[in-house]
């Protein structure tokens, strides 16, 4: 396996996401329908769901974000599992598309009409375990206003929760709040020991 593992996943993502613009029952068979999971378990949607992106704007912020995020992601882990970094990323990537989707499914296990597509949930991770072991670089809000990457989390997560709540849109923000619960709480379960790593680093500004 290439060392790269976040230029590959970006790579499958996109063929498999162009794939499925150009067939509906393709796109229709591997999105995320809580029913269908449920009810006529299709499992594997939990998974293949991550891979797919409404349109270019989803697909191309999705991606940037994992690209920019995941590339610092794998060199923490290569200090902490060497060789097996990108089985490790790799694992780290699918269970967060799966975590991610667990409250949506309870959620809407009875609801015909849910369904959801994309790896916000799992970007969302690979961004809070970045603020884990690096919880002060700057995080650019909205893209261009550069703020503390533990600050920026707050934010994100009480974001994420009162959007959740009012579900008024059609954003999937319960994804993005357990996503990146996930992303951070994902080192401290694998080596609970990082949890030093994550005090002293909080206390240290500079």
């Amino acid at each position: 396996m290439t060392s790269n593992i976040v230029l590959i996943i970006v790579i499958v993502t996109a063929i498999f996401t162009y794939g499925a613009w150009q067939r509906e029952d393709i796109f229709r068979k591997f999105l995320l329908s809580p029913y269908e999971v449920v009810h006529r378990k299709r499992y594997y949607q939990i998974i293949t769901h991550g891979f797919l992106h409404a349109n270019w704007a989803h697909l191309l912020i999705n991606m940037l974000v994992f690209w920019s995020f995941g590339s610092v992601v794998i060199q923490y882990f290569d200090i902490l599992w060497g060789d097996f970094k990108n089985l490790m990323f790799l694992f780290f990537y699918l269970s967060a598309i799966a975590v991610s989707a667990l409250f949506s499914i309870i959620k809407h296990k009875d609801n015909y009409y849910y369904s959801a597509v994309g790896a916000s949930g799992a970007v969302s991770a690979v961004v809070f375990a970045c603020i884990f072991f690096a919880p002060w670089n700057k995080v650019y809000f909205f893209g261009l206003l550069p703020i503390p990457g533990i600050v920026f989390g707050a934010i994100y997560l009480i974001y994420s929760y009162q959007m959740a709540k009012r579900g008024k849109d059609n954003v999937g923000h319960d994804a993005h709040f357990w996503g990146a619960v996930y992303g951070f709480v994902f080192p401290l379960v694998c080596k609970p020991e990082l949890w030093e790593y994550f005090y002293l680093r909080l206390i240290n500004f500079n």
